[in-house]
């Protein structure tokens, strides 16, 4: 194989290592990131890395590993993660609200990850039913696994909350927060920074109370109030949020989200959209007018499958459009990817526009 630039520092040791990737039958494609994850081990260990340090690096590899190998079979389905507080009572409207949710997402052909703990989580997890549940859960002591869930492979356990994290926004396509504690905010906020930034794929973020609970409600107030008015974020990364209390309109933003918009890829620098149906000139042509602001420079214009999309064979059924995108407006993105939905063309199995 040839090396990549990541390396021991050490030929002697760059060629075994070189040769144990060969011998445990990695694929070709992947044999540079595996070599570079062994070289990095051993870069640690002649570092004289101190040992709860590296601990920290084991356990961190060892869960990702485990999360991937149980999401790897149910790849190609829609998932939506559910937060919210795990000190819900079942007898709180809430713990209702977010079964019911999970009841009609489910129904919907989606799939729940919730953090397999009580309160909201195994609401959750009652609404979707365990066959369409997955659990991510943290080890805590004063947390237990709900029944629904104890036995099930899809039931990943986390030591660290920075690991559990990083499978929750990687894992899931769509997100739906209710009520809870410093933890549920934790998680808001961690969610809006990742999409803000352009470090998580844009999705649908819902913020879902009961109806004339004024969580979310009081939330906004205070982002606006003390974020935006000062000037720490802008106006358009409210675009980012839906704020309701009904589980009808909650399922709708989640699943309209991807009525067209399937997916994206940056290619030789340019932004890729992949979508179900192609727009015609007219909705191109507003697509142009109203996202100008978002463009390095050029247009928004339809494209064929890339060479780099084709080698992947990433998705190439598929209708795509390409911009020079600025890599600033994120929250810009997110409406341009609702308005490609609103523009879709009618299904021609119903005659509606699937993304009304």
């Amino acid at each position: 194989m040839k090396l990549p630039r990541h390396r021991t520092g050490d030929p002697d040791l760059d060629a075994a290592v070189a040769a144990l990737v060969e011998q445990a039958e990695t694929e070709p494609a992947n044999q540079d990131l595996v070599f570079e994850m062994i070289a990095s081990a051993i870069r640690l260990a002649r570092d004289h890395t101190d040992r709860g340090d590296l601990k920290i690096t084991n356990a961190a590899l060892k869960e990702m590993r485990s999360t991937f190998r149980v999401f790897e079979p149910y790849r190609s389905g829609l998932k939506v993660a559910m937060f919210g507080s795990a000190r819900t009572q079942p007898d709180d409207p809430l713990y209702d609200q977010a079964r019911r949710f999970a009841a009609a997402i489910a129904a919907q052909d989606w799939m729940v990850i919730t953090g397999a703990g009580p309160g909201i989580m195994e609401a959750g997890i009652e609404g979707a039913g365990a066959d369409r549940a997955f659990g991510v859960s943290i080890r805590l002591p004063f947390e237990s696994t709900p029944s629904g869930l104890a036995d099930d492979p899809k039931l990943v356990s986390f030591r660290y909350f920075f690991t559990r994290k990083l499978a929750f926004i990687k894992e899931a396509d769509g997100f739906v927060l209710l009520p809870g504690g410093f933890g549920t905010l934790d998680e808001a906020f961690e969610l809006l920074t990742l999409v803000q930034t352009g470090k998580a794929q844009p999705g649908p973020i819902v913020l879902l109370d009961v109806p004339g609970g004024t969580y979310w409600t009081d939330w906004r107030t205070f982002v606006e109030r003390e974020l935006l008015a000062r000037g720490y974020v802008s106006d358009h990364d409210l675009d980012m949020v839906l704020i309701t209390d009904d589980v009808d309109v909650a399922v709708a933003e989640v699943v309209g989200f991807y009525s067209n918009y399937h997916s994206q890829r940056f290619v030789d620098g340019r932004l890729v959209l992949r979508m179900r149906r192609a727009l015609d000139d007219a909705a191109l042509a507003r697509l142009n007018e109203e996202f100008a602001d978002i463009l390095a420079r050029g247009a928004i214009e339809r494209v064929e499958p890339s060479t780099a999309e084709v080698a992947d064979d990433d998705h190439l059924d598929l209708e795509r459009l390409a911009l020079w995108f600025d890599r600033y407006g994120w929250a810009r993105l997110r409406v341009l990817i609702d308005r490609i939905n609103e523009l879709a063309p009618a299904d021609a199995t119903t005659g509606q526009s699937s993304g009304a």
